[in-house]
């Protein structure tokens, strides 16, 4: 428990003093292992080699990469024209709008954060100009984008069958139905927030206009089927699959959208970099602690006390759920994954939990931890865009979060929620 506890304390110093999570992790192991003394420090190197050692991660940059050349190519704009085309006619037809487009977005990117920037330096400044709140339009942009990770392509499910032997297709699909009551739940409540208020409409688009942004957006409406089609079909895995999103965005946006020219595509490729080694220098010092844990045998110790004193799986599932909402006020949500998950999956499985509901319950509640006050990036962003302070734009997304939180339970408590998509294809 001294390692453990060295190792926490010091991370959370380096943190609070800015420096970056990933060695912030880090050194927390270095010092543990000096404190030890019976490891060499060479086990580092070889432990963060190894944890990225993987070809299934190398799915993420070239994720990364297609988000970033369809953003560019035009596709923000396109999606938010088909959106508010479809929604611009109730009230708070724009916020509906900008929760519709989110959905879709995700379906491309599989970031919060980045489809958090992308979305918001659109749709924030616009609510704003048509009369919304700052703090109503940054909390529901915000609030929608958290279904970027749990929609297929998703970086978070792929870290977590790196982990745990699963296979990111059956996560993937996993993904999708909960990814759906998310984005209909934040529907509802921003439907239900503006008519309170009175928030404006922005008029009924013909069918004719619902038919024009239909047709501007269909390519990019179909990279998710196309990815997800080509991994059931067996055409190919899920490495190749981005690879495929690679080519698919940019053929869409030279030869479609005509929007992509050389410079934009080096700073795509720039921009894709940038976010995948910030993503992997988390998952490779994420895993040297975990590997650390287990050298010491915290997650043995942890799973008896846990074991003897927790025999129902939804308790334990409850236990987990408030665990992992705290841990995701504070910490990136690979971050959490990786460290957390060694420790938490193995001791679902012996409460005879499905791993698949195991993992859709995780993935959702840290992904909640990003419109979480203090440290939550995604509200942090908005907060940013809308030009409020963090304290207005905690007002501004509380009944957005108290949503989440609600959709998240009905998760917890309906298993089928999460495995039926998966038990149908395949049972096809």
């Amino acid at each position: 428990m001294i390692t453990v506890t060295l190792i926490t304390l010091l991370t959370l110093i380096l943190m609070l003093i800015g420096m970056p999570i990933g060695f912030a992790i880090t050194a927390g192991v270095l010092a543990a292992l000096v404190a030890l003394g019976d490891i060499s420090l060479m086990a580092v190197p070889q432990q963060l080699f190894s944890g990225l050692d993987s070809f299934s991660l190398l799915a993420i940059p070239f994720f990364v990469l297609a988000g970033s050349l369809m953003t560019s190519g035009g596709l923000t704009s396109r999606l938010l024209d088909f959106a508010n085309a479809l929604l611009g006619r109730f009230k708070g037809g724009l916020a509906m709008s900008g929760v519709l487009a989110s959905g879709m977005f995700a379906g491309i990117s599989g970031s919060a954060v980045a489809d958090t920037s992308a979305l918001g330096r659109i749709m924030i400044p616009a609510m704003i100009r048509s009369g919304y709140p700052p703090g109503f339009a940054g909390g529901v942009i915000a609030a929608a984008n958290v279904v970027a990770p749990i929609i297929p392509p998703s970086i978070p499910f792929i870290v977590v069958a790196v982990l745990t032997g699963q296979s990111i297709t059956t996560l993937f699909l996993a993904g999708v139905v909960p990814g759906i009551l998310y984005m209909l739940s934040m529907l509802v409540m921003s439907w239900w927030i503006s008519k309170r208020n009175n928030f404006p409409t922005q008029g009924k688009a013909s069918g004719r206009e619902i038919w024009i942004t239909f047709k501007n957006s269909a390519f990019a409406l179909l990279l998710p089927v196309f990815i997800l089609g080509g991994i059931r079909s067996g055409i190919f895995n899920i490495t190749e699959a981005a690879i495929m999103a690679v080519i698919y965005a940019l053929i869409v946006g030279t030869l479609v959208y005509r929007q992509i020219t050389w410079k934009i595509f080096v700073d795509s490729l720039v921009g894709a970099a940038h976010t995948t080694a910030v993503i992997m220098i988390i998952v490779a010092a994420a895993r040297v602690f975990s590997w650390l844990l287990a050298y010491v045998s915290i997650p043995e110790a942890i799973s008896a006390f846990v074991l003897e004193n927790i025999s129902n799986p939804l308790v334990f599932l409850l236990f987990v759920n408030v665990l992992l909402l705290i841990v995701g006020m504070f910490l990136e949500t690979n971050a959490a994954l990786v460290m957390l998950i060694p420790v938490l999956y193995p001791i679902a499985m012996k409460l005879g939990i499905d791993p698949t509901h195991f993992t859709v319950v995780a993935v959702v509640n840290l992904c909640i931890g990003l419109i979480t006050p203090p440290a939550g990036l995604c509200l942090n962003i908005s907060s940013l865009l809308a030009r409020i302070s963090l304290e207005r734009g905690v007002v501004g997304i509380a009944p957005f979060l108290f949503t989440a939180l609600l959709v998240l339970i009905i998760l917890t408590l309906f298993p089928q929620v999460s495995v039926w998509l998966p038990n149908l294809v395949a049972g096809s």
